[in-house]
This record gives C-alpha cells, structure tokens and sequence, in this order.
C-alpha cells in the first residue's frame, strides 16, 4: 500500500496535459489547508478552484469501483474512510471559500476538462458580477500584455538559474 501513487498518477497526468494544451494554468500538489493537511491534485488559486482526481477503487467508485474478496472488511473500511475523508475535504474547503470539484479516473480528459472550464467560467463571472463588470469583457485588456521578461513573478522567487538564465 506503501508503494500507491498519491500523486502524478496517469489519470492525473492525462487531464493536466488537456488542461495545459487548451491553454488553462494551475498549479499541482497545492497544499489548500494545513489542519489538517490537504493537499488538491489541480489547483486554480485565482478563482479558488480545487480538482481531485479520484481513483475508481480508493475512492469507491459506484461505476467502477470493485470490492476485493480477500480481506474483504478491511478493504471495506479502507475505502469507507477515504469517502468520508473526501467528504471532510469538501465540506472544510467550502467552508474556507475553496470550491471544489471532484473527477474521477474513468472520466475521458476532454470531459473533465469541459467539467473544469465551465466551473472556472462559472467563477470568474461571479467574480465580475461582484465587481460590476460583465464577464465577457473582464481581463480583456490584459490579454497578452504580459511578457516573459516582464519582471513580475508570482513565485517571488529570486533571478532564473540554469541554461537559460
């Protein structure tokens, strides 16, 4: 059980690369409470966004999700746990103002990034609305008018390093 991708599983992976080929950014493995820890595979911090990708059988699944014949009660326990966890997860991050969207492993790509998209264009029109902007226009101005040499990082980190420099 050690030995159980938590993270970068091929589910995981397949999703980002869709989301980064329709051009969305996002950050991975963010860490969105400390208590407890958790820990979202796909974050959008702007429009607090959460995505999970869930595994068919560590999650239970009710399409897929198979319940081992061998040590069939821990199995059973094993898995109820990790539910009530993902719905601990869910109610906490609401409550911080996180919104989160669950996906699970089965799910093709484009679907879930159809998911992913329509919420973040859900949230981002909220967001003007409170503003007072219309949510076709927001941000418009600001298309492409960042450059990579701009000097402004988020990361705050200090000068690039490496090849490139």
């Amino acid at each position: 059980m050690q030995q159980t991708r938590q993270k970068n599983t091929s589910a995981e992976m397949v999703i980002r690369r869709e989301l980064h080929r329709r051009g969305l950014r996002y950050r991975v493995g963010y860490t969105v409470s400390s208590k407890p820890r958790r820990v979202a595979d796909i974050v959008f911090t702007r429009q607090r966004l959460v995505v999970f990708v869930d595994g068919c059988f560590w999650h239970g699944c009710p399409l897929h999700g198979t319940w081992p014949k061998n040590n069939a009660e821990f199995w059973r326990n094993k898995i109820e746990t990790n539910r009530q966890r993902d719905s601990d997860t869910n109610r906490r991050l609401t409550t911080l103002g996180w919104h989160v969207l669950r996906v699970w492993e089965h799910e093709p790509a484009a679907e879930a990034a159809d998911r992913i998209e329509r919420e973040l264009k859900e949230l981002k029109g909220e967001a003007a609305q409170c503003r007072g902007q219309s949510p076709d226009t927001e941000g418009a101005s600001h298309v492409g008018s960042v450059g990579r040499d701009s000097g402004s990082r988020k990361s705050g980190g200090g000068p690039r390093t490496g090849p490139t420099g």
